[in-house]
């Protein structure tokens, strides 16, 4: 019998929500990137003990080519494409103007196909970041800052800023005024970014100083994505979570499809050997508006 082996690996912290999810993630954007054949899922995936593996219909496509891809997608809103944010925009918005706190909005591909409509965050047992934080800006920007040519795109940090506008010369021929891009703040689904950020770890408050703190731009982008079709079960404690990390099923079926991940990931569907981690949504600042999730932890083994 022929084993299949994986033609896209990504390293990977199981104990790290905000990991497990963007894998969850990047299936989700293999499978709408490469959808393979008629009836075919076009992409499986599962966990070994420091990588997750995805197996593609095409076993030529590669980890770097659908970063690529996931780097240039768009955020659209309302049928019409929703053009970067510059510092100054948002403040000089009149409140008449402000959009709804919770606005969905659909993700396109380069060339204007449909990757994927985002409308989760209404969940906020799960949403970290405050209302006061424009979602869709914060993930243009960790979208943009994806390095494809990453061997590490989970542990590849930097400091994010807003992608340029294309400004048009001025009516009178003169250059457009130099842009200098504002620095967004993540998501926070990356536990080792959160626990550095209330006083009470670090010995002082990075917001209060305006630290420019680095994050890590795939996880948090792939993250958001992944958390559409991949939720955490509730534990029954108030912000606690639980996530299923399921390994190997076999060599000529090795892995899960797209559209079990959900169940999978919630526990409904369970395979042997799967494992669960815990973990919380825990308030990263004394103002108790600011969240991230916590490092998990895995639950002593069920006997499957």
């Amino acid at each position: 019998m022929k084993t299949l082996k994986p033609n896209i690996q990504i390293l990977v912290d199981l104990t790290n929500p905000g990991q497990f999810f963007a894998c969850c993630g990047l299936l989700e954007l293999a499978v709408r990137l490469w959808p393979g054949a008629e009836g075919s899922p076009g992409a499986f995936g599962w966990f070994e003990p420091k990588h997750f593996c995805i197996l593609t219909a095409d076993r030529t496509k590669k980890l770097d080519e659908l970063l690529a891809a996931t780097a240039n997608l768009k955020t659209w809103v309302n049928g019409e494409l929703d053009d970067p944010l510059q510092e100054g925009d948002d403040d000089e918005t009149e409140e008449s103007e402000k959009e709804p706190p919770f606005q969905p909005f659909t993700l396109k591909w380069n060339e204007g196909k449909e990757a994927i409509f985002l409308d989760w965050w209404t969940d906020k047992s799960i949403k970290p970041w405050a209302g006061s934080m424009k979602d869709r800006t914060i993930l243009r920007a960790m979208l943009a800052a994806i390095n494809a040519a990453s061997s590490s795109p989970f542990d590849d940090l930097k400091a994010v800023f807003d992608p340029l506008k294309t400004l048009k010369p001025t009516i009178d021929g003169k250059k457009p005024r130099r842009q200098t891009p504002k620095k967004r703040e993540p998501f926070y689904f990356d536990p080792r970014r959160g626990n550095k950020s209330h006083p009470l770890d670090s010995g002082f408050s990075p917001d209060t100083h305006k630290m420019q703190a680095e994050c890590c731009p795939a996880l948090e982008a792939l993250c958001f994505i992944g958390l559409q079709r991949a939720r955490p079960a509730s534990t029954g404690v108030a912000n606690q979570s639980c996530y299923t990390v399921w390994p190997k099923l076999s060599e000529n079926n090795p892995g899960v499809s797209a559209n079990l991940v959900g169940a999978v990931t919630c526990g409904l569907i369970r395979f042997p050997g799967s494992s669960n981690y815990v973990f919380n949504n825990y308030f990263r600042t004394d103002q108790r508006k600011h969240k991230t999730f916590s490092q998990a932890k895995l639950e002593r083994s069920h006997h499957d």
